[in-house]
């Protein structure tokens, strides 16, 4: 403000003045939230007024909240008709090519599964160098898990592994509140990956990685001078 609106303000008339602050008032006091101050019950409390004597209301019986429809089984719980399926259902790829599924299953197995599994899906079951090939936590002392790099594993249906990030399995716990639908299907998706790099038959493979595991083969077979 400065010295001239000093002196407007001055020469106004009083009452002019005491009606301004009149407005003033009344506006900050209607401001208020009168439903703020009204009775109500805070979280948890006891209550008279239902027969459970809580305040606080479970949701109706059979209501969804509002994009929380499950309606797709293969999606949401790795199965149909209680079976587990054998192929990505559609809607994982929804919005994402194969390479961005393969791209986040990696980043999410590195988050949720390489401090047991390791970062090849080693552990017990497999070749015996396999066992190395854990997480952190497995090297200092929790139990190992299977390797993803045996038959019974490399044979399971997709559905098993989503299946078992939801509910847990032996001493590996469930993962289903941790990581999203979407998600738990991008690392399947990347276990796969992960089998077929460790079991790819030779005539599959593209010949620069052919060549690369002759040489890897030619050095392993020279006897150390």
């Amino acid at each position: 403000m400065f010295p001239n609106d000093l002196g407007r303000i001055a020469r106004l008339p009083a009452d002019f003045l005491r009606l301004c602050v009149a407005v003033n008032v009344f506006a900050a006091v209607g401001c208020q939230q009168e439903m703020a101050n009204q009775p109500r019950y805070k979280p948890l409390v006891a209550s008279s007024v239902f027969p459970n004597g809580a305040a606080s209301r479970l949701p109706v019986p059979g209501t969804i909240a509002r994009g929380q429809l499950q309606d797709d089984d293969a999606f949401f719980t790795g199965k149909v008709n209680g079976q587990l399926i054998t192929e990505i259902p559609p809607r994982a790829f929804e919005g994402r090519s194969m390479g961005d599924l393969l791209t986040h299953g990696q980043n999410r197995f590195n988050v949720f599964c390489s401090h047991c599994h390791g970062e090849i899906g080693g552990g017990a079951g497999g070749a015996d160098e396999l066992r190395a090939e854990v997480g952190m936590v497995v090297k200092r002392g929790y139990p190992m898990p299977q390797t993803y790099h045996q038959p019974r594993l490399r044979e399971a249906p997709v559905g098993h592994f989503f299946d078992v990030i939801t509910n847990g399995l032996g001493r590996m716990p469930a993962h289903g509140y941790l990581i999203p639908p979407a998600d738990r299907w991008a690392i399947v998706v990347y276990i796969r990956a992960l089998q077929i790099s460790q079991n790819a038959p030779r005539d599959e493979l593209f010949p620069v990685d052919v060549q690369a595991l002759d040489k890897v083969s030619a050095n392993q077979q020279t006897p150390v001078q």
